[in-house]
């Protein structure tokens, strides 16, 4: 989780305490929703790395999901230039809108294509520090950052090998394999998926 600023950089008084909050996929970029924060609700959102407004309707802090399941869970806070906005980065846990879309600002139901990243990266972190013998992400963690490397460059030549063989059904389940693992890598490096997308738009722009 990463913060680049401090609470008392954000200009509180421009809108009575309250700075709006654009909330960002933080694997495939999509803008999912825009809500309002206080001092409370940013608090509350980087203490329990959930994402938390303030409502407006209801005069309360409300944590996004905390009814139906759908939590947005929080990988970056940055302030913009005038320190009156924030870009909230998070993994979200199916639809954003009340209306069940992805984004309040689209009206695509179902899940995002690439949704599911999320749900795994969230259940890879869930793993670190489980009992190594009722989980196999557990015990590659436990082995350590050299056996996780290893298991990476494997999966690497494996989809080498189903590719150069144009087996589709074998490159499919090796490559699968290999994204996986390269998602527990970065889980023990703690970089995200989000970290690598955002690398590659730098790379793009440049």
């Amino acid at each position: 989780m990463a913060i680049n600023f401090k609470t008392d950089d954000v200009d509180w008084d421009k809108m009575d305490g309250l700075v709006p909050a654009i909330v960002q996929n933080d694997i495939t970029g999509k803008v999912l929703m825009l809500g309002y924060m206080n001092k409370d609700a940013l608090t509350k959102t980087i203490d329990s790395n959930q994402v938390t407004f303030f409502s407006r309707s209801k005069n309360a802090l409300w944590t996004k999901g905390e009814t139906s399941g759908n939590v947005l869970t929080l990988a970056s806070v940055q302030l913009d230039c005038d320190q009156d906005a924030f870009l909230v980065r998070a993994i979200p846990n199916g639809p954003t809108c009340h209306t069940g879309t992805i984004s309040c600002f689209d009206d695509e139901t179902g899940s995002d294509s690439l949704h599911f990243l999320g749900t795994l990266a969230r259940i890879i972190a869930s793993r670190r520090g489980e009992d190594a013998g009722t989980s196999y992400v557990a015990s590659l963690f436990e082995k350590g950052a050299a056996k996780i490397a290893q298991k990476v460059g494997e999966e690497g030549v494996e989809v080498a090998l189903a590719h150069t063989q144009k087996d589709r059904a074998e490159t499919i389940e090796e490559a699968s394999d290999l994204l996986f693992h390269l998602m527990v890598l970065l889980e023990d490096a703690d970089l995200s998926l989000g970290d690598i997308v955002a690398n590659l738009e730098t790379r793009h722009n440049s």
